[in-house]
């Protein structure tokens, strides 16, 4: 039996459907929350709405206008808001218990076993979970504690471009100094390195002959090749300036930094030298995982099996806060309570992520995300041939990026705003990414029809062309 209702009868029928937007109760409720809430509030800065209510890839706002969601709450919504089949078990669920810290519950082993399900290959029947706390930083932190207290050691790799969250650990991590510089002293001895971004760093030279790998397993990119040789100078030359290493902490595809897909021999190069050197391999899987690029993990583009995963975002089925670190079995060295968090036990989020892998499972929303997405990134490709400001579409499955450039060939932050503007008075929402604000950013639900996605498209495309004719 099939979980839940198909796709297709997920979504509100008018999307999209806007008037002059935002309307008067949505600009009501802003007002209000300037005058109320925090000042670090700041997605409503970028774009001025008050949701109501969603369904599937379909948001209405508080005045009745309909959007197609190209956004999913930054990644959130995997399998779409108010998914039937994940809110029934919510609802049975929540009328039970919620908390249990942890203690043993269904909920709670069902979504383990799960998890070892879909696990990449290499942890698969022989993988551990860690709740700890409610957001992605915390399964972050969890790794981090996890890779010291297996290695002694207390220095890690990360990477510029890399974003991984705001508690202290992940903020280091995180390469953004603006993000963090009111905050330091943050955790030491952190080095970041080079993240091979051929659209922007293509370089020149004989990969081989400096690649970390074997000349015949070199993929041939001279950015691959010189990021390699970064991370392999700080683990092994003796002026690298790493003392004690406890790991090297990536995302397979970058998100924030926007949507950066690292060449074939990549990750695979980050396995050998953490082998090379005893070091555990760790990918932040929070915002590319749970289908996000059309295989569960985006390292299963690769084939390469880490040894501590994090997991967040779409974990929660549909939108509940909830995290998780996945790790091998060799490495689950803690005691009791030497990790700990009092929302490692929310089983309302945990029977919701179970039903939403199921979702994706019985729906073959996996199959569904490589095609639309190759449906979504052509239509940008041909969007790119009517003008020089799009310079790069990449991207796997559903988790794409666009990057904009102005007449001179910077990043063009501005542009990608304008657009991002003209697609939400049209009705449909997108987002931005990148270091400059200049990538164009989708994350759609995993349930996004065909036919929403040409909708979307359309408006996407005629921004573009109506921002790239202003600015001609």
């Amino acid at each position: 039996m099939t979980a839940g209702p198909p796709i297709e009868e997920l979504h509100y029928d008018d999307a999209p459907s806007v008037d002059d937007v935002p309307g008067p109760n949505t600009r009501a409720l802003l007002e209000k929350q300037r005058e109320i809430d925090s000042s670090a509030v700041a997605y409503p800065n970028d774009i001025p709405i008050a949701f109501e209510s969603g369904k599937g890839a379909t948001i209405r706002d508080a005045d009745g206008n309909t959007y197609i969601d190209m956004f999913a709450g930054i990644g959130v919504l995997n399998v779409g808001h108010a998914n039937p089949y994940v809110l029934e078990a919510v609802h049975e669920q929540a009328d039970k218990f919620v908390h249990t810290v942890d203690f043993p519950t269904e909920a709670r082993l069902e979504l383990i076993e799960k998890l070892d399900e879909i696990a990449p290959d290499g942890l698969q029947g022989n993988s551990r979970v860690v709740f700890g706390g409610p957001t992605g930083s915390d399964a972050v932190e969890a790794s981090i504690k996890l890779a010291k207290y297996n290695t002694g050691g207390d220095g890690l790799i990360a990477f510029r471009g890399a974003y991984h969250g705001a508690t202290p650990g992940a903020m280091t991590l995180t390469s953004n100094k603006k993000f963090k510089e009111a905050y330091t002293p943050l955790m030491p001895e952190v080095t970041h390195v080079r993240y091979p971004t051929p659209s922007t760093d293509a370089g020149s030279g004989d990969a081989q002959a400096i690649c970390s790998r074997p000349a015949s397993e070199c993929c041939g990119s001279f950015s691959c090749a010189r990021a390699l040789e970064e991370v392999q100078a700080v683990l092994e030359d003796p002026y690298g300036g790493l003392a004690n290493p406890a790991g090297i902490f990536v995302e397979p595809i970058q998100g924030e930094g926007g949507i950066i897909v690292p060449p074939e021999g990549f990750l695979q190069g980050l396995r050998d030298l953490a082998d090379d050197n005893d070091v555990p391999l760790m990918f932040d899987e929070i915002q590319s995982g749970l289908g996000r690029t059309g295989q569960w993990w985006a390292s299963d583009w690769h084939g390469v099996t880490p040894d501590i995963m994090t997991s967040a975002k779409a974990l929660g089925g549909v939108g509940f806060p909830l995290s998780a670190t996945m790790y091998h079995e060799d490495l689950d060295t803690w005691g009791p309570g030497d990790h700990a968090g009092t929302y490692r036990g929310h089983v309302v989020g945990m029977r919701a992520g179970t039903r939403a892998i199921e979702y994706i499972q019985d729906h073959d929303l996996l199959a569904h995300a490589r095609d639309v997405g190759e449906y979504i990134r052509g239509r940008l490709r041909a969007a790119a041939d009517g003008t020089d400001r799009l310079t790069d579409v990449r991207g796997k499955g559903l988790f794409i990026g666009a990057e904009f450039v102005d007449e001179d060939g910077a990043p063009d932050g501005d542009a990608v705003d304008a657009i991002q503007q003209y697609c939400f008075e049209h009705g449909v929402l997108v987002w931005t990414a990148g270091r400059h604000g200049n990538v164009l950013r989708f994350l759609p639900p995993l349930v996004l029809t065909h036919e929403l996605a040409e909708i979307a498209m359309d408006v996407v495309v005629a921004a573009i062309e109506h921002v790239a004719a202003d600015t001609s």
